[in-house]
């Protein structure tokens, strides 16, 4: 629950440029947080170098492959009927490949393969490398599998292909798997435990984002405040690495400083971070740098200690509230959002309080809500009855959406008045006369086009806004654009 999840995303087929002399069709669909739409980059850059060119045309594919989610079941549901959609289309189609690719097929490889038989191939997170050799023998009539997690993968030496790309945003992968063993998370089974990427991979994939026009970059990992390069291996391991190893590793604060430093002209943001992993050397180089983004996704999941620690959040609600007032003092201007769980196993009408309490502390900018759904071999599913009642959640949440409505809209008045720094992403949902992008502060902004164009960062004087939207008027280049 640690990922956000963006609903409008799911389920999105991804296409790319089509390679000249690629005859086989790939269609590939992702569900999950943006970890999952990362990977399925990576794995269709290892595709296209197998002959295949993606389609959006699902009766057309060669080979069909399904990204999956374990975070909700919800997402499960959502990715059982697809499966049962594309095994209809293989009866038109008899060639046709379906493979299901990430954080499901760990868990339920047996029931795809061998029970239900409705898939050719299972490959888990760390295993897309060995897609063209599963391929192989899928071809030759046999079910393929492979759901090994790595110590070591981090596909820091693929070049992802930008999928459905703006061609001014782009996400970038830092770390894989997850180490905090939340007891309502399934990520630390189903990616495995945690390791960090090469920096020099990441200055190299990022400069050559720079040199095809990207402006934007978001650093991407299950807990990104946690990198820590040291020549590679687990993170757990750092403590049997060498002197010289320990000497010249490079953490968040670091690489964060680093990639702000080699690239003055892009902007940098981050997800996800976690409470506990958040040092205030971080948000030094965040006040240090103009082109970080004043915005910080930072999950509390309750406001309460007792429910935290049924977690197993390595905070108290006391340690967060401090990390929050050091946030705000040293980035007065800070946006934040926060990830929600509501109705976790035991949780009384006191801990609900507590969470509405917290957050009209912090008063949140934006936040992903859900309440708790048991996931199967997590611990609280093994340890703990799911025992607060539908009804129940359902009242809680709906306090804590409305509660969080309130604050949006607050805080989007906040910048009413203002001029603010906008890059350009795209047209606005609701006009092709006016632009739609972000401010630093990740809210989105809509503005009359004039001369600009994607990818300018443009000062954009606010007149009006919504909950989620600012409403203004370009008052000119910012000086990022300068020189």
């Amino acid at each position: 629950m640690e990922k956000t999840i963006e609903e409008i995303k799911q389920g999105t087929s991804l296409v790319l440029e089509q390679k000249e002399g690629n005859a086989k069709k790939l269609f590939i669909e992702s569900y999950g947080c943006q970890m999952n739409f990362s990977d399925s980059e990576i794995v269709a850059s290892i595709l296209v170098n197998q002959g295949y060119n993606t389609t959006q045309n699902l009766e057309e594919a060669d080979l069909v492959l399904v990204n999956t989610c374990s975070i909700r079941d919800k997402a499960e549901q959502t990715i059982r009927k697809r499966l049962e959609k594309y095994n209809a289309v293989k009866k038109i189609n008899p060639n046709m490949k379906v493979g299901v690719l990430g954080c499901m097929a760990e868990r339920l490889k047996d029931k795809f393969l061998e029970e239900e038989k409705i898939v050719d191939m299972v490959v888990g997170p760390d295993a897309y490398k060995d897609i063209p050799n599963l391929l192989k023998e899928v071809e030759d009539g046999r079910d393929a599998i492979n759901v090994i997690l790595s110590k070591e993968e981090t596909y820091g030496d693929i070049s992802p292909v930008r999928l459905n790309s703006n061609g001014v945003t782009a996400f970038v992968s830092i770390t894989r798997g997850c180490d905090n063993m939340c007891t309502f998370c399934v990520v630390p089974f189903t990616r495995g435990r945690e390791r960090s990427r090469d920096t020099q991979s990441i200055t190299e994939e990022i400069q050559d984002l720079w040199s095809r026009g990207f402006k934007e970059i978001t650093l991407l990992g299950q807990n990104v405040d946690s990198y820590l390069w040291y020549g590679g291996g687990l993170k757990k391991d750092f403590v049997k690495a060498t002197d010289m190893q320990k000497a010249t590793a490079v953490d968040f604060a670091q690489l964060l400083d680093m990639c702000a430093t080699q690239f003055p002209k892009m902007r940098f943001r981050f997800s996800t971070s976690n409470p506990q992993d958040m040092h205030v050397e971080v948000i030094e180089v965040m006040a240090k740098h103009h082109n970080i983004c004043n915005y910080i996704h930072l999950p509390v999941q309750s406001g309460s200690t007792r429910i935290l620690k049924e977690m197993n959040r390595q905070h108290t609600r006391e340690e967060y509230m401090t990390l929050i007032d050091n946030i705000k003092r040293i980035i007065p201007d800070i946006t934040l959002s926060q990830d929600m769980i509501t109705g976790f196993p035991t949780e009384t009408e006191e801990d609900h309080q507590d969470t509405l309490s917290l957050m009209k502390y912090v008063k949140y900018d934006f936040g992903f809500m859900f309440s708790y759904s048991e996931r199967p071999g997590t611990m609280a599913a093994r340890k703990m009855e799911d025992d607060v009642p539908e009804d129940i959640k359902k009242r809680r949440l709906t306090e804590i959406v409305d509660l969080q409505q309130i604050h949006a809209l607050e805080k989007t008045k906040r910048f009413v008045g203002q001029t603010v720094e906008v890059l350009i992403e795209k047209d606005s949902k609701r006009s092709s006369e006016h632009w739609s992008g972000r401010n630093s502060q990740s809210t989105v902004v809509v503005f009359p086009k004039e001369n600009y164009k994607p990818g300018d960062f443009v000062n954009v004087k606010i007149t009006d806004c919504t909950a989620a939207t600012l409403i203004g008027e370009a008052v000119g280049y910012s000086e990022i654009m300068q020189g």
